[in-house]
């Protein structure tokens, strides 16, 4: 089944990918990607274990915040740790000991700098299927699987942190994708330039964090784009 999405270039969006990873052959234990209107702005793995700067105008943050990628190394580190225990007290409730597993996490906001309006994401996934995602909205976690419900109790009984949550992704979040976009609107705004789309494929046993590289003519209009929902 093919689907449409429809993009805005009035609509910018922060983006942070998390993966991490259980016996999967050459490639790193956990993962970070940050991308700004689709364009990677950062890196962090736990091979060299320090967040990096993409763009050469992520750069630029430093001038305003000297301890910006230190800090951020820190949170890379942080996370880390608890993606490592997340996955393997996972791991049990799928009734699995060994082979290759995927623990990811996908969070950010998109902000409309016509209408100002704001809207923030976030949701887990393991082995290429949803797992647990935060409806702001109702403040609610939402647990599709029966092996995620143990973790939408234990989040919801923390208390006050449905309201961080809702406080990161309607007021921080946008504050710093404002600044990103600002800091790298030269080359966000070229008229021709590398689109990075992300692709979650179901039902599959490997890497499921995928990349689509596609080339796009950018105008102020709204863009029509085409992704195949299925596997490659």
């Amino acid at each position: 089944m093919k689907k449409l999405y429809l993009y805005s270039l009035w609509i910018h969006s922060l983006k942070y990918f998390y993966t991490s990873s259980s016996q999967v052959p050459n490639f790193p234990e956990f993962v970070t990607v940050g991308l700004v209107d689709d364009v990677q702005m950062d890196y962090y793995d736990s091979k060299t274990m320090k967040a990096e700067a993409k763009q050469e105008w992520m750069n630029k943050v430093t001038a305003d915040d000297p301890q910006y990628w230190e800090r951020n190394t820190g949170n890379c580190l942080n996370a880390q740790q608890v993606f490592k225990v997340s996955i393997e007290n996972i791991k049990p409730r799928f009734n699995q000991t060994g082979g290759a597993h995927i623990y990811q996490r996908m969070y950010g906001c998109e902000w409309d700098d016509e209408t100002k309006e704001v809207n923030g994401f976030t949701q887990w996934g393991y082995d290429g299927e949803d797992f647990v995602s935060l409806d702001l909205k109702e403040e609610i976690f939402v647990a599709p699987v029966p092996q995620a419900v143990i973790t939408k109790h234990k989040w919801e009984n923390i208390q006050g942190y449905i309201a961080r949550e809702k406080n990161y992704y309607t007021q921080i979040c946008p504050e710093w994708l404002k600044k990103y976009v600002e800091y790298g609107r030269n080359s966000l705004m070229r008229t021709d330039r590398m689109f990075v789309k992300e692709l979650f494929f179901k039902s599959c046993n490997h890497l499921c964090f995928l990349f689509f590289f596609c080339t796009v003519y950018l105008q102020c209009t709204k863009l029509i784009l085409l992704f195949i929902d299925g596997k490659i």
